[in-house]
Order: C-alpha cells, then structure tokens, then sequence
C-alpha cells in the first residue's frame, strides 16, 4: 500500500509540472509577442494583476480563503524576492534573445535546483551528480562563449532569474507541509504586482488595444497555470525526481520560435543545450539509482491503469 501510494503521488506530480510547463510556454510565447510593444514594467504589472484576479477568483475550488491562512510571512516575503527577480530577469532577457536561447539558459534552474537541495533540504548529492552539475554549467559556457563577447546583459539576466526560479522550486518543496499549494500561489505574486507599479511611469504605459488585451489575458491566465502546475508538482515529489520534465519546454520553446518568429538557434546553443539536458537527465539517474527506468515505468503504468478503470466504470454506469 505504501509503494501504491508513493506511486501514485509521484504521478500526481509529474502530472503537475507537465501541466506548469505548458503554462509556463504559453506565458513565454505571449510575454514574447508583448515585450515587442509594450513596457517591462507593463507587462509584468498587467499579467501579475491579472493572474492574482483569477487566483482569487478561484478560492473556492482550493477550500476557501482559509487556505491562505500562514504564519510563515518571513518565508514567503523571501519567496516574492525570488518571484520578482525571477520575472524581471527573464522577461527582460526574452525581450533581447531569441526564445529557444533564454529558455535554454533558463533552464540551468534543474540543475541549480539540484545543487541547492543540499544545504537547503538535506538532501544527499553524491559526486558523480556533482560532476554532472559542473558539466551543464560547461554547457552555459559554450552557449555564451565568454571570449566572443557573447555575454551580454540579457543571458546574465536570464541566468540569475534561473537562480530565482531555484529558490522558489526549492522552497515551495520547503514549506510543502505548512503550507498550501494555493497560498505558495497567490503571496508570490504580490510582490512584481506591488514593485511594477512603483515602476510605472508616463512613457512606460501604453494602452493596449484588443490583441494586446487578449494577450496579457492569456499571459496571466498561463501564469496562473505555471504557478499551480509547478507548486503541485514539487510539493508532491523530490525536485531532482522532476527536474528533467522541464527540458520538455525547451523542444517546445525550439518548435514555436521557428514557426512563430523564424528563430533557428545556432550550432553552440544547439550544442550547449544538448550538454544542459544530459547532464540533467545524469542528475535523475543517480537521484533513482539502478531503478531508472522501472520508477518511471511504474509511475506512468500505474496513472494509465488507474485512468483506464475510471473509464471503464463510467462506461458501466451508463
């Protein structure tokens, strides 16, 4: 009973952070489309206005505004530190590379978050995933190539959002037994709502029209997705468990920026990238040991079969 339960939890869990992961695209595809119009500031305010509304408008369906009741404020007045420089960082990157470029420097955050789950959770990190960690930051540095000035303020901006974005992971795992889902989501989002305004100023407000409010609509009901996807998955599971799921937007970052804005990421991305993800797929061996590939197959097996008679039972109902 136990080992079912552990399975199914863990497959509740990728579950989630697949579903974060979409949302998380489809913010970054309407945040692409929108920095090219409208302010930082702008955008950041309108979509953390917007996705905060809906969130709030759903209280009901996560038990009521009870769940929101924390004492805890110290640690979630840190996780909207994080939240605001992880926005910030990354939209102002995206606005200045190609998509596919951020979000593969974006997503060093894995093997950040790998890094940090030592002194932050206890968690035991072994050599051989210490080596794999050096060897995706390898892989930053082919993507940025330090001696052709390919560093610029955008990949450090995206760089250190990543940063952000692994304190959250991290800490939303931290606070998992005191805390719920619902109120991770909504006190993170208080903070770039509260600093974009005091940004705002008369040259960087402009009045979106019709697309553009469809836009930031759609970025801040993604948000909101992102945020539950992705606080549901790691309060569920180990971070080393689903980081590698995350390499997933990579591929779906690569196939919309071709087909959207004609981006085709260069040799040393393409190479750099391919080194991130091994060295994080390396990482997830060796959190599951010998038991890879019978962990995942379990997991996945065990969601299907349970689907599978939900269906049937539906059937005999009727």
């Amino acid at each position: 009973m136990v080992q079912k339960a552990g399975q199914e939890s863990t497959s509740k869990a990728i579950a989630y952070l697949l579903l974060g992961i979409a949302g998380g695209l489809g913010l970054d595809l309407c945040a692409k489309e929108l920095l090219a119009t409208y302010s930082l500031q702008q955008f950041i305010f309108l979509r953390s206005l917007i996705g905060l509304a809906i969130l709030l408008l759903l209280v009901r369906q996560f038990g009521g505004a009870r769940e929101l009741v924390t004492h805890r404020w110290l640690w979630h007045s840190l996780r909207t530190l994080f939240a605001i420089g992880a926005m910030f960082g990354f939209f102002y990157g995206l606005a200045r590379m190609p998509l596919v470029d951020a979000l593969t420097l974006g997503f060093t955050a894995p093997l950040m978050v790998t890094a940090l789950s030592v002194p932050m959770l206890g968690e035991h990190v072994g050599w051989r995933r210490w080596s794999a960690v050096v060897i995706g930051f390898v892989g930053v540095l082919i993507i940025l190539r330090p001696g052709a000035n390919n560093i610029s303020p955008a990949a450090l901006a995206v760089l250190f959002a990543a940063l952000c974005y692994a304190f959250l992971a991290i800490t939303a795992r931290k606070l998992s037994t005191t805390e719920s889902s619902y109120a991770l989501s909504v006190y993170v989002v208080c903070g770039p709502v509260l600093v974009s305004i005091f940004m705002l100023r008369g040259g960087t407000w402009q009045p979106p029209d019709i697309d553009g409010w469809l836009l930031f609509l759609g970025a801040g009901t993604c948000s909101v997705i992102a945020w539950i996807g992705i606080i549901g998955g790691y309060r569920r599971a180990a971070p080393a468990l689903l980081a590698p799921f995350e390499y997933l937007a990579i591929i779906g970052g690569a196939v919309a920026g071709y087909l959207i804005w004609d981006e085709v990421p260069d040799r040393w991305v393409v190479i750099g990238a391919i080194t991130i993800i091994a060295s994080g797929l390396f990482v997830v061996y060796r959190e599951l040991g010998g038991v890879l590939t019978n962990r995942y197959l379990r997991v996945f097996t065990a969601s299907g079969a349970a689907a599978l008679k939900r269906r049937l039972n539906r059937q005999q109902k009727s």
